[in-house]
């Protein structure tokens, strides 16, 4: 696979995903950091973002619930460029049904190259990088290559 560049804009767009167990440390983070992710754009799966725009005020764009397909959307959102940074509080400690769709989401947002934090102090160290409000740099799948080398290689 070939990459290419883009940057990120200072303003980024963030998912917000957090399992059942991790729901109140991911209020108690947007709180925390409140005043940083009020310059950002929020998407968050369903009731986390219920949850997280009622104990905190913050605009969130909520997308389905999780084990409805909220983490496969986030997944397609990051491969449309439409999110930039992934905060996934998981529970490593309660099976999910949706296991696989979890499992989806992190290769995802490992193969474009995203950051991710999945815990609380990845999180802070994540929001606390000069990257985090700045433009950045960053490497992705050039998928035009890739179709141009399909292209060329059919018969």
């Amino acid at each position: 696979m070939e990459f290419k560049q883009v940057t990120l804009a200072a303003k980024k767009n963030i998912a917000l995903v957090a399992h059942d167990n991790k729901k109140q440390d991911m209020v108690a983070w947007c709180k925390e950091h409140k005043s940083e992710l009020l310059n950002h754009n929020l998407y968050a799966t369903g009731t986390t973002g219920l949850i997280i725009e009622h104990e905190t005020g913050l605009a969130i764009q909520k997308l389905i619930s999780g084990p409805l397909g909220g983490d496969q959307q986030v997944g397609a959102f990051i491969t449309e460029g439409k999110v930039d940074v992934l905060i996934f509080f998981w529970d490593p400690f309660e099976p999910m049904p949706h296991d696989p769709d979890v499992k989806a989401l992190l290769r995802i947002a490992a193969v474009w190259n995203i950051p991710i934090a999945c815990n609380y102090i990845s999180a802070d160290f994540l929001i606390a990088s000069p990257l985090f409000s700045t433009p950045s740099p960053r490497f992705i799948p050039d998928y035009a290559a890739y179709l141009a080398k399909r292209a060329v290689s059919l018969p």
